[in-house]
């Protein structure tokens, strides 16, 4: 579940841990990009990936015409590129946050990291 059922705000996360040692973290941590893609979008990438990028050997895989593939790539890309403004914007607002004093700078690049796809 990526978005709040009740909302549809993206939901957030407080809480991680691990699975082998059962240690766990809290605070406030951010979903890469890829993992805010719908369910459609993130199975459509994975399958790009998994056909070496071949648009032909995509669109046989997926049943679909290759026009269909195109704009559903390209919808793909749209939503990343939205994706890439709102974490832009989001880690501006997180800096101005440091500039104030109000966050952490550490907590921030963390933050940032996380957003991007880091560790």
């Amino acid at each position: 579940m990526h978005h709040c059922s009740i909302c549809g705000h993206l939901v957030g996360i407080q809480k991680v841990s691990c699975p082998s040692c059962k240690v766990g973290f809290e605070g406030d941590f951010r979903l890469p990009r890829l993992a805010r893609l719908d369910s459609a979008e993130q199975q459509l990438a994975e399958q790009f990936l998994l056909s070496g990028g071949n648009l032909k050997e995509l669109a046989v895989a997926l049943g679909t015409s290759y026009p269909t593939l195109r704009k559903r790539l390209d919808a793909l890309t749209e939503s990343l590129q939205r994706l890439r403004r709102e974490d832009e914007a989001e880690a501006d607002r997180m800096l101005d946050g440091v500039e104030a004093g109000q966050r952490r700078a550490e907590e921030a690049a963390r933050l940032i990291r996380e957003m991007s796809g880091g560790s």
